[in-house]
């Protein structure tokens, strides 16, 4: 049971426990890292196809995909800072960033890298759920060596998330939305969707980030 103290009429104070005291640690060590943004806008119709062509999968997967995918190429991004030093990783875990009851949980996707679509449903679905029902362990969310932060279904067209650190890059993807975009032949609407990378840049500089951002277009718009 967690202890509450009364503290003054109408309010009551809930020290932090656990993950959520962990996270509040690692949001403060966040804001003192020099970090950049860079944004595209993607055309979502091929990742919004996937609920059709793969059964359980949802967009959320297609982008988890992406990001491994993209993460492969670019490894500079699939890393962690600290003591002045850059560690990459081979494998690919995501963290996948989750709204509870209890507050923001980041499960992480171990090896995206090596999972299929099917095989990222599958594990996306077991880690939301039981973080929902708060049954995740701490090795549900450690080893993270990128995160995904999606607020598109709660209707934010655009943010800026800030790092999990000591990861050195996170992606905030916001709402698709129907808009007018320019082809060849004139005018057409496309369900596009703006995806925000937040960068350390003790880590990682701009050419590198917008090397990635490029290729994760290009795997989400062929997925």
């Amino acid at each position: 049971m967690t202890v509450t103290e009364q503290t003054e009429a109408g309010s009551v104070t809930t020290p932090l426990k656990g993950i959520r005291r962990t996270a509040a640690r690692r949001m403060i060590t966040a804001w003192e890292a020099p970090v950049f943004h860079l944004e595209v806008e993607v055309d979502m119709t091929a990742s919004l196809g996937v609920r059709d062509r793969v059964q359980g999968a949802t967009v959320t997967d297609a982008l988890l995909q992406a990001c491994a995918r993209a993460l492969v190429a670019h490894p500079a991004l699939n890393a962690h800072y600290g003591d002045e030093a850059v560690t990459t990783f081979e494998s690919v875990n995501l963290g996948l960033a989750v709204a509870t009851d209890a507050g923001l949980m980041v499960p992480v996707v171990a090896q995206v890298d090596r999972l299929d679509l099917v095989g990222i449903a599958s594990a996306r679905r077991d880690l939301t759920t039981r973080a929902r029902e708060s049954r995740l362990q701490m090795s549900d969310v450690t080893g993270g060596t990128f995160t995904v932060s999606n607020l598109g279904m709660m209707g934010i067209d655009r943010f800026d998330a800030i790092l999990n650190v000591p990861q050195v890059a996170i992606l905030a993807v916001g709402s698709t939305r129907q808009r007018q975009v320019w082809q060849d032949d004139g005018p057409v609407w496309r369900p596009t969707a703006q995806l925000t990378l937040t960068c350390d840049h003790r880590a990682v500089d701009g050419a590198t980030g917008a090397a990635f951002l490029g290729t994760l277009r290009t795997h989400l718009e062929s997925v």
